[in-house]
């Protein structure tokens, strides 16, 4: 049987990560999809709380997202590959210390959503190669903001905890 505080706090997550994906969303016109801030959530609970929390609200908060505003065509894919990209962040960074270490973490998790989309929008979604390149920027800077806010929200939390 599942902890109902552990499926309050995978809940609370899952809907942080939507609405982070939600709040602020630059189009990228060449596939259809969109800037946002996520990641940061999905990384700082995958770091926080280890690689199911980071799968279930990466993935479902994320795919929620997509359903909520309008992308539903990326919905799919989104549930795999943010799924993939938080749980691959937790596995790696959940018992790390050292603030690189968590870095090389969320950057790995990171790694397989810009790799996802672009072979999900070039193959799976049929945009092309040229247009799923287009994005690969975008991506990454979001994948290096998201990084950076998770590492500052993971260390004030942390000291929070600490002083409770």
């Amino acid at each position: 049987m599942t902890d109902p505080r552990k499926l309050a706090l995978g809940g609370l997550c899952l809907a942080l990560v939507t609405v982070a994906t939600m709040v602020l969303r630059i189009p990228i016109p060449a596939t259809q999809g969109y800037f946002n801030l996520g990641d940061a959530l999905i990384y700082t609970t995958a770091l926080l709380f280890g690689p199911r929390f980071g799968l279930v609200a990466g993935g479902l908060g994320s795919a929620l997202a997509d359903v909520l505003g309008g992308y539903q065509q990326f919905a799919i894919a989104t549930l795999i590959i943010k799924g993939l990209e938080g749980y691959v962040a937790g596995t790696l960074g959940r018992e790390k210390t050292q603030t690189a270490a968590r870095a090389a973490a969320c950057l790995a998790g990171g790694a397989v959503m810009v790799a996802g989309y672009f072979l999900a929008e070039a193959f799976a979604l049929g945009l092309g190669v040229a247009a799923a390149a287009a994005e690969i920027p975008a991506n990454v800077v979001q994948v290096v903001a998201g990084t950076i806010i998770a590492l500052l929200l993971t260390r004030a939390l942390r000291r929070q905890e600490q002083r409770a």
